[in-house]
C-alpha cells in the first residue's frame, strides 16, 4: 500500500474551521476505490496543524487519487486557508492495514 502522512498549518482564523472546510475533499477521498483511509487528526501540541493520515492500495490507486477531480479542486480551494505548504512523509509498504503494537498489547 502506499502510506502518507502530512501535515497542514492552517492559518489561526481558519483553524477550528478545517474540519468543515476540508469535508468535501475527505468524503470524496474516502469513497474512492483504492483509498483504505483518509483521516484528519488536530496536533494536541499545535491547534493550528493538522494531520493527515492516508492510504491507498497501490501505487494505481495513489495515482487516480492525484488525478481525482475532487483532488484538483482541493488544490484550487484549500491553500488559501493555510499558513505553510503541506509536510509529507510517503512511503510503499507491505500490506492493507494497521499491524498491532505488540509492544503494547492489550490483553482483555
Amino acid at each position: 500500500m502506499i502510506f502518507i502522512t502530512a501535515k497542514f498549518q492552517v492559518l489561526p482564523e481558519h483553524a477550528d474551521d478545517w474540519p468543515q472546510l476540508s469535508r468535501e475533499f475527505t468524503e470524496a477521498c474516502n469513497a474512492e476505490d483504492g483509498c483504505l483511509w483518509f483521516e484528519w487528526s488536530r496536533s494536541v501540541t499545535d491547534p493550528n496543524e493538522y494531520v493527515l493520515v492516508e492510504a491507498f492500495r497501490d501505487g494505481e490507486a495513489g495515482g487516480a487519487h492525484v488525478q481525482s477531480d475532487h483532488f484538483k479542486k482541493a488544490q484550487q480551494d484549500l491553500p488559501k486557508y493555510l499558513a505553510a505548504t503541506p509536510k509529507i512523509v510517503n512511503f510503499e509498504v507491505p500490506g492493507t492495514d494497521w499491524s498491532e503494537l505488540g509492544e503494547m498489547a492489550v490483553d482483555r
